[in-house]
């Protein structure tokens, strides 16, 4: 780390009004201008200069504007954030889990990602298909900074879309408060070769984070392009998170191929907002067969002079 002492204490001494700060493994903070960030490293300026620190270094980074100034997009559903610190996997696994909750139902059990603080949670279709009674296990922060195991009756199913794969729930919170969320991706960057890592519950193992790169950001199946990761991907972590090292969302873990090694796949971002945004396109209602997850198919076309097909 190429920090002298002299610097820190100025660094934490004269701190510029409504600066950067960036926490030090240490415990020490640098107040300034973060100027640039990348993988690796971090560049900030203090003013007389700028210091350059290995994100080794770096337990947090607190960009001026942020959390507050956080970009919504036209839902006020889900939430985007503009530049947030870029950190290792680590460092960012520490700052997302408590958005991620296991989603048990009476059949089985997945993962799920709240994107709002009201409790609003992304899923995968297939981990509440068929199922009405839904229970959520949430890690709530606590004051001294330890997260709460906690179980929450009464999830309920908001919308559904069975081709993306994706459900979205309602988690109510035990204590009347809000939850911890996650944001989107901002803007689709993701490139092949990115590091990414995956926080869920597979088999049942909680708060599990697996870390990998970004194989493929295009990748076909029935008429769907999904992200292809090595990041292990395996039953129970259905419908969590896929997070970028800038702690957004960038994709939804549906699926692993069966016998093969590495190969995870993630529903992108995008569908995820585009699904969240027409929710009401997917209503979920039991009492109603013809709610936006299932329509009933549309009359046949038929050929001037021809007879109706009859069905079964």
């Amino acid at each position: 780390m190429r920090i002298c002492c002299a610097i820190v204490f100025v660094a934490v001494s004269v701190a510029p009004v409504n600066a950067d700060v960036v926490v030090l493994e240490s415990g020490s903070e640098l107040h300034g201008t973060v100027v640039k960030q990348n993988e690796h490293r971090l560049w900030i300026d203090l003013g007389p200069q700028i210091i350059e620190v290995s994100n080794a270094d770096v337990a947090d980074v607190r960009i001026e504007g942020t959390p507050e100034a956080v970009r919504s997009t036209q839902d006020s559903l889900f939430h985007t954030v503009e530049n947030p610190p870029e950190l290792s996997v680590r460092q960012q696994a520490a700052r997302v889990k408590s958005s991620v909750v296991l989603v048990r139902t009476p059949s089985g059990l997945g993962s799920g990602v709240i994107v709002n603080d009201d409790g609003y949670a992304i899923t995968n279709a297939h981990v509440v298909q068929g199922e009405q009674q839904l229970r959520a296990v949430a890690w709530i922060p606590q004051p001294d900074g330890t997260l709460k195991r906690t179980t929450i009756e009464d999830v309920e199913i908001v919308a559904i879309n069975n081709h993306l794969d994706l459900a979205l729930l309602r988690v109510p919170h035990p204590e009347g408060g809000t939850f911890s969320w996650s944001p989107l991706e901002r803007f689709e960057t993701i490139e092949v070769g990115q590091p990414v890592f995956a926080i869920g519950n597979p088999l049942g193992l909680e708060q599990t984070t697996s870390q990998g790169v970004i194989s493929t950001t295009q990748r076909n199946f029935e008429g769907l392009s999904y992200i292809q990761t090595d990041a292990a991907i395996n039953p129970g972590n259905s419908g969590g998170p896929l997070f970028n090292t800038r702690g957004e969302v960038v994709g939804i873990t549906n699926m692993g191929i069966t016998g093969g090694e590495a190969l995870g796949f993630a529903i992108p971002a995008r569908y995820v907002k585009d699904f969240i945004r027409n929710r009401e396109a997917f209503a979920y209602d039991t009492s109603n067969p013809n709610a936006g997850h299932i329509y009933n198919h549309p009359p046949v076309r038929r050929r001037q002079g021809t007879a109706p097909q009859l069905s079964n």
